[in-house]
């Protein structure tokens, strides 16, 4: 029940970027579609980094929340308020200042160069806005409240396609109308969650003395947390720019097969990923009440009701995803839908090894360990790098297709050991718990 909230709120977080391609695939041309996709990679390198580091700052305020130490939850979240400002500055100057260098780097056709540069550096302006729901959002999932974000993500979603309709249809802007609805959209769910904090969640209203009183250990033992997860998105962020260059180097027809193939891949891989991130949060509140053998079993529960949805999924996928890539491109793209379907064939067929890696991932961050997910990480960075640089050149499109399966599987095998060696603690810990009450 936890979950749902989390997985509807995610389907209407990729609205976001949908609504983009949609809009854009369908009212400016796939040369238009191909500028927005192929900034894709380099916003979750900047945006998936901001989601990193927020959730895994919530992982702290959840498990003092789990323990009933309330006062350390309202002093969490006032260091993640104060760690997420500094990010936002670094994150804003950064990606602005080299975006321009990072195009080139990655062999952006010239036909859509431009319009890949306007529409991200509106994306990257608006990164405050981004840092800020995520954080809010995260920090009231962590105490347990995973619908109200969802309602707001929703209105969002909403503002975020009638604005973009507006400024395309009405205003006749370009790429840049679609940019700014999403930031605008954005904005707006912020002030909603504000607004909510303020009238209905005492425990997250943060006085001056909250931001006062913590210390240097408290920043760190954040940091150790939040870090970790933030530098884990990039990195993988860093290997879908890898891709993103082989297929520039295909041509604008590949970019453009990819962009509407991704996009319906995914909405497939949402409720996965759903699962995950409920599980970081029950981890963390149950290893912070000491329930150990409830995250055991929710653990062997989540790997099987996820496992079962992602074969359902991948068949579905692959037998029907061609029809969706039509919404974004139209029938006369033949070679568009073409590609789309070998992109589906290898990434689809395998979504089982992608929903083992949420369940393990979330739930040793949940714990507190975020080393080794960061390792999985990396791990996942040279898979890609592999099929970027040597499938994609040899093979041509197919190769490039088996970036993520391939990732998929390096980070499992990473994970997997470290997943056994913590149930066998936690399995530890209960007995030992047990022994006390008995």
């Amino acid at each position: 029940m936890f979950t749902i909230p989390l997985l509807v709120g995610n389907l209407f977080q990729q609205l976001y970027s949908i609504s983009d391609t949609l809009i854009v695939g369908q009212t400016l041309g796939v040369n238009q579609l191909a500028a927005v996709g192929a900034t894709g990679s380099i916003q979750f390198l900047i945006i998936g980094f901001a989601q990193g580091l927020t959730a895994g700052l919530s992982i702290i305020t959840a498990q003092y929340f789990g323990a009933g130490n309330y006062r350390k939850v309202r002093q969490s979240f006032a260091v993640s308020i104060v760690i997420s400002a500094i990010a936002t500055v670094i994150l804003t100057f950064l990606s602005l200042y080299f975006i321009g260098d990072i195009l080139n780097l990655m062999q952006t056709p010239k036909a859509i160069e431009a319009d890949a540069q306007l529409f991200i550096s509106i994306i990257f302006g608006g990164i405050f806005s981004s840092m800020a729901f995520n954080l809010l959002a995260n920090v009231i999932r962590a105490l347990g409240d995973s619908r109200t974000p969802l309602y707001f993500l929703i209105v969002a979603a909403v503002v975020n396609i009638v604005l973009e309709l507006i400024f395309i249809l009405v205003f006749h802007m370009g790429v840049d109308g679609a940019g700014y609805a999403t930031v605008i959209a954005q904005i707006f769910s912020v002030v909603l969650c504000i607004i909510y904090i303020m009238r209905r969640i005492p425990l997250l209203q943060v006085r001056k003395k909250d931001f006062t009183t913590f210390s240097a250990k408290d920043f760190k033992q954040h940091l150790y947390i939040g870090l970790p997860m933030a530098f884990q998105a990039s990195i993988i962020a860093i290997g879908g720019i890898m891709v993103q260059s082989a297929l520039n180097g295909l041509g604008t027809t590949a970019v453009a097969a990819t962009t509407a193939a991704s996009k319906i891949d995914q909405l497939a891989i949402q409720p996965m990923m759903s699962f995950g991130v409920a599980m970081a949060t029950f981890t963390a509140q149950n290893y912070g009440a000491g329930k150990y053998g409830r995250i055991i079993k929710g653990v062997k529960q989540c790997l099987l009701v996820s496992g079962l949805f992602s074969i359902i999924a991948g068949a579905l996928v692959i037998f029907f995803g061609r029809d969706l890539v039509v919404l974004f491109v139209g029938n006369s793209e033949e070679k568009v839908l073409q590609l789309s379907q070998v992109y589906f064939n290898a990434n689809s067929s395998l979504y089982v090894l992608l929903a083992t890696l949420f369940i393990l991932r979330y739930t040793l961050q949940g714990l507190g360990r975020s080393i080794i997910p960061t390792i999985a990480g990396v791990m996942e960075l040279l898979m890609r790098c592999l099929a970027a640089i040597f499938l994609a050149t040899t093979v041509g499109y197919v190769g490039a297709c088996f970036a993520n399966p391939l990732a998929w599987l390096g980070s499992c095998c990473v994970l997997i050991v470290s997943y056994f060696k913590a149930m066998k603690m936690l399995k530890k810990k209960q007995y030992e718990k047990d022994q006390q009450i008995s």
